[in-house]
């Protein structure tokens, strides 16, 4: 099972409650209140989507947390990459000459195909659209190809 950390999905809620609040600025305890986890977790959170250049903190009473730009200008691979680093399904997906035995893997470059897929797929989803209800579903099994005109032989 493919699965992110913990950290990460409270990175996504947090995120996404900024997104919600544009412009607006919160505490850090306040943060860890709408997530549900301890103020420790949130500020390490925080620390880290700040580092990655995300998020913007200000001091002081009035202080807290906002995003550094428009929530459609910030892609889930974003997220992902600054709480989980480069996102790759293997390590030679991710982190090119990782493993010892990518000189001689078969399936390497099909690896390499499926995570840069998967990047793709991220970089596509927004912030903003994570905080919009959905206005479509999403289906992501492939339809069963059409055999109403194939040929039949006998």
């Amino acid at each position: 099972m493919l699965k992110m950390g913990k950290l990460t999905d409270y990175a996504t809620v947090i995120m996404n409650f900024l997104a919600q609040n544009p412009g607006e600025v919160h505490a850090a305890s306040e943060l860890a209140n709408v997530v549900g986890i301890s103020a420790q977790t949130a500020l390490k959170v925080l620390k880290t989507l700040s580092k990655a250049g995300l998020l913007q903190s200000q001091r002081g009473t009035k202080g807290g947390y906002q995003l550094t730009r428009p929530a459609q200008h910030i892609s889930m691979a974003d997220i992902l990459q600054a709480m989980e680093g480069p996102i790759g399904l293997t390590e030679c997906g991710s982190s090119p000459g990782a493993c010892v035995r990518e000189s001689q893997c078969s399936v390497k470059t099909n690896w390499q195909r499926i995570s840069q897929a998967v990047h793709e797929a991220l970089a596509k989803v927004s912030l903003a659209d994570m905080a919009a209800p959905p206005s479509q579903p999403i289906y992501f099994v492939k339809s069963a190809p059409d055999l109403t005109h194939a040929a039949v032989s006998a």
